[in-house]
């Protein structure tokens, strides 16, 4: 616990330097640098591509939730359980691609820039929610679900008010998987021009310049793992209370 309370807010520091102040770092990535040539990538805002980056994730993985979940509803009701397979099936479609051929298929329609970013992101994140919203609706306790009836509630209400909150907390496991891949698979949008921190990496490859490297895949690590943990939290907080309103009185 007190490790935790000591790494976290060093792992925000960290990202927060990195990305306002990355001069400060000159004398860290110097020695990684071609002679002569530029330490700090200084072509765009590390500031404006980190939040084009977590822009671009944060709107796949809010279309990837919104589909997902709602697919989920659907085929742990009566009526739509025979199409869970064909469910499933759509949802793998995503992982089956590797993004690289997802990108190239969409250009051509969609322009380069963050569109093609955006189709990957979005398929590649569909499968983790999809499939612990299915778990976290399929495994909801008997007893709740017949005091739910009991009282009257109707089926959109005990959906609303009884399934959803008690699958959150494995639903969010499942966003918080799809966010951490989108973090990541994000950084080869910039091949196709989207504005995301991978620039900084593919300048750093085109360059031979291992300074530019390092710089990008840092601050994309540990957006990573301040999200992952920010999500943790959250599940965690989730659960509680709904220990804490599933308790006897």
């Amino acid at each position: 616990m007190k490790a935790g309370a000591i790494l976290r807010p060093a792992v925000i520091l960290l990202l927060l330097a990195l990305v306002l102040k990355p001069e400060w770092f000159t004398p860290v990535f110097a020695p990684l640098a071609p002679e002569g040539a530029p330490v700090i990538y200084a072509r765009s805002s590390l500031l404006s591509l980190s939040l084009s980056h977590l822009g671009l994730v944060a709107a796949a993985t809010t279309a990837a939730t919104f589909v997902s979940v709602t697919l989920a509803i659907l085929v742990t009701r009566e009526a739509g359980a025979a199409f869970r397979p064909l469910s499933r099936t759509i949802t793998n479609m995503g992982q089956t691609f590797p993004p690289v051929a997802v990108l190239a298929l969409a250009v051509p329609a969609l322009g380069f820039g963050n569109g093609p970013t955006l189709v990957a992101l979005f398929l590649y994140g569909l499968l983790p929610i999809f499939e612990n919203s299915v778990t976290g609706l399929s495994n909801l306790p008997p007893a709740t679900m017949e005091a739910a009836r009991g009282i009257g509630l109707n089926r959109w209400q005990r959906l609303i008010q009884v399934e959803l909150p008690l699958a959150l907390p494995v639903i969010l496991t499942g966003i918080r998987l799809s966010v951490v891949i989108s973090l990541g698979t994000a950084t080869i949008g910039s091949t196709v021009a989207a504005r995301t921190l991978g620039e900084v990496i593919i300048a750093g490859l085109l360059t031979s310049n291992t300074a530019y490297v390092l710089q990008g895949g840092l601050i994309v690590g540990l957006f990573a793992v301040a999200v992952y943990d920010a999500l943790i939290q959250l599940e965690a907080r989730i659960a509680r209370r709904s220990g804490a309103r599933k308790a006897p009185r």
